[in-house]
């Protein structure tokens, strides 16, 4: 049995959709759990973060009789930005409203703002009920820059690490990252898994550039899985009533020629337009993974073991 494993919880792009034409894939916007060496690593707070917590929630009530004799609930959650699909639903993430949980966030703020007056001002006390201060569980938020790594090791909780000063183990998951400016207004983060040798990497909302984006082949390079946004058909792409060219979002080709140029063994493909329903999707399956089965057309519910 496999101990790095992936789950798609939200593929959508843009904002949730609710609709019975979308069922196949889902419509909740952008989360991706990761399962490694022990560790609950959460991509992103889009809509589909609510499930992950409901679980993690279930999970904390069958682990004992009583509050003091249960397993706290630990995770991380790494924001790749901070626009609102995907801050959707991390108000709604149930374990943070439980004392005994420990949450941190890993992120960048947004402009002059660090990450956490970012969040206040964003999704808590202007538009929730409750301010940030008021989170009942262990909650810490954590400003990331490329100068670092996530480390997480053994029964600890994760940290941040200078690369110059990393030491890992086979046993440690190390988390790096970059920051794209390929996206609107504030760039994006590009984050990497790896873990006994094995890595994933998530580019959501990543644009990319004609002929490819060198810096981000070389950090993808030779990765086990590639989750990569593809919210456009080249078709609605380069449409010339609606272009979407610099809107930060990348096509099903460029997912495909990033792949390429990066030897990444599997793709997912993810972050659809909200406008593209099941059959829409599906005929888009049937057209790139068809002759080619390391292309995945990744959907909610959808588990990956990294191998």
């Amino acid at each position: 049995m496999s101990d790095f494993k992936v789950k798609f919880r939200g593929v959508r792009g843009s904002f949730p959709v609710a609709d019975k034409k979308f069922l196949k894939y889902g419509g909740n916007t952008a989360c991706v759990e990761i399962n490694a060496g022990g560790h609950t690593i959460i991509l992103d707070a889009g809509t589909g973060i609510v499930n992950v917590g409901n679980e993690l929630l279930s999970n904390y009530i069958s682990s004992g009789l009583n509050p003091e004799d249960r397993k706290p609930i630990s995770t991380s959650v790494l924001l790749s930005h901070i626009h609102q699909d995907h801050l959707l639903g991390l108000t709604f993430f149930k374990p943070m409203h439980v004392k005994s949980s420990k949450i941190q966030i890993f992120g960048a703020g947004c402009g002059n703002s660090d990450l956490q007056k970012s969040l206040s001002d964003l999704v808590f006390g202007k538009t929730f009920p409750i301010d940030l201060g008021d989170i009942a569980c262990s909650f810490e938020i954590n400003d990331i820059s490329e100068d670092n790594v996530i480390l997480y090791r053994k029964d600890a909780a994760p940290c941040l690490v200078p690369k110059s000063d990393l030491s890992a183990t086979e046993d440690d998951v190390v988390v790096s990252f970059y920051k794209s400016y390929v996206h609107p207004q504030d760039g994006v983060i590009v984050y990497k898994v790896s873990y006994k040798g094995k890595s994933v990497v998530y580019a959501t909302d990543k644009e990319c550039y004609f002929g490819g984006d060198k810096k981000f082949v070389q950090f993808a390079k030779n990765c086990d899985l590639l989750i990569h946004d593809s919210q456009y058909t080249s078709e609605d792409y380069l449409n010339l009533h609606s272009p979407k060219q610099g809107y930060g979002h990348s096509t099903f080709d460029m997912a495909i020629e990033t792949m390429k140029q990066s030897s990444a063994k599997h793709l997912a493909f993810f972050h659809y337009d909200p406008s593209y329903n099941d059959e829409t999707l599906d005929r888009i399956k049937e057209l790139y993974t068809t002759s080619n089965k390391n292309i995945i057309m990744s959907y909610e519910g959808m588990e990956f073991d990294v191998e």
